[in-house]
């Protein structure tokens, strides 16, 4: 299924990562939402552009999860969003974990597929977490290294995820946004850009969250997170189990005038709401969209255009 005719026409208004298009604003794939997704999009009332699957999910040969998502596949585009490539660890890659990828994007064939910078187990052993790396020369030529194995054995260039963390390493001697620019260069890979991992990790480690994103290279973006983070005493966890924070929506309108229109999702996976409210949700990221690109005056940006293309999407 290709892109709403608004989508197209922001893809064509900025320079994209050729495998990287705007497809406008998505949600993630979530089981309880099956019924209702499927249901509006057949009545052509689908609200939202895009659809982001969690690619172990649907690691399965035959089942109900492949079919659902075959009929998704069928009303909007499909990106597949890992948690398990485990691209900071010292174990070896997971060949057969690569296999199953390979295979699922092939029957999917998602514009593009995307994981976390982190690591998520040691000795074989999956901690079922996102851990932190240490921000050093020396993590950066490991991880990119793995990254450029992953993306030779998919042929595609994948995007990685900047994650939230509550610890920092003392060996560390770049920021996370050297860090994350550095693998990104050297792995010659994307990035998805969570925005409120950075406005909940510069909470958590007293660092500027614009700074970080000025230093991102819009060029390489290919997406855009956006979710609803809670606290626990001082902290701010990255629950994914509330609306968008207005501090978080105001971040994410300093990255689009940095990166300019990029695919976005809104990431709720606890607590869940009804698809409705998922919608009004993407509702607000499009109606952001529009007014950010309506006041940026950058050279060769028709910005009426865009506005009236998004409300479109």
């Amino acid at each position: 299924m290709q892109a709403s005719a608004g989508a197209r026409a922001l893809q064509r208004r900025a320079p994209r990562p050729a495998e990287a298009p705007c497809l406008g604003i998505g949600v993630g794939l979530r089981p309880k939402h099956y019924a209702a997704a499927i249901a509006r999009g057949r009545e052509g009332r689908l609200e939202v552009d895009w659809f982001e699957a969690l690619t172990e999910n649907y690691m399965v040969a035959g089942g109900r999860l492949p079919r659902v998502l075959d009929e998704v596949r069928g009303l909007a585009p499909v990106v597949l969003h890992g948690v398990s490539m485990n691209l900071g660890s010292v174990d070896p890659l997971d060949r057969a974990y690569l296999d199953a990828l390979d295979a699922l994007a092939r029957r999917v064939e998602p514009p593009w597929i995307s994981d976390h910078l982190c690591w998520t187990g040691v000795d074989g052993h999956n901690l079922h977490d996102l851990l932190p790396l240490p921000y050093t020369e020396e993590a950066v030529e490991h991880v990119s290294a793995r990254i450029r194995s992953v993306q030779d054995r998919l042929g595609r260039r994948i995007a990685i995820e900047n994650v939230s963390s509550y610890v920092e390493h003392s060996a560390s001697s770049l920021s996370e946004w050297e860090f994350l620019g550095a693998v990104a260069e050297r792995a010659d890979c994307g990035i998805l850009l969570d925005v409120n991992n950075v406005f909940v990790s510069a909470h958590n480690h007293g660092f500027d969250a614009e700074a970080y994103l000025d230093a991102v290279d819009p060029a390489r973006v290919f997406q855009i997170h956006l979710a609803g983070h809670g606290t626990d005493g001082p902290l701010l966890i990255d629950s994914h189990d509330h609306p968008v924070r207005d501090e978080v929506w105001a971040l994410y309108a300093h990255a689009l005038r940095r990166v300019g229109p990029v695919s976005t999702l809104i990431e709720w996976d606890g607590n869940l709401p009804e698809f409705e409210r998922l919608c009004e949700e993407a509702a607000r990221a499009r109606e952001l969209l529009a007014t950010v690109l309506e006041s940026d005056a950058r050279p060769g940006w028709d910005a009426t255009a865009d506005r009236a293309t998004a409300g479109r999407a």
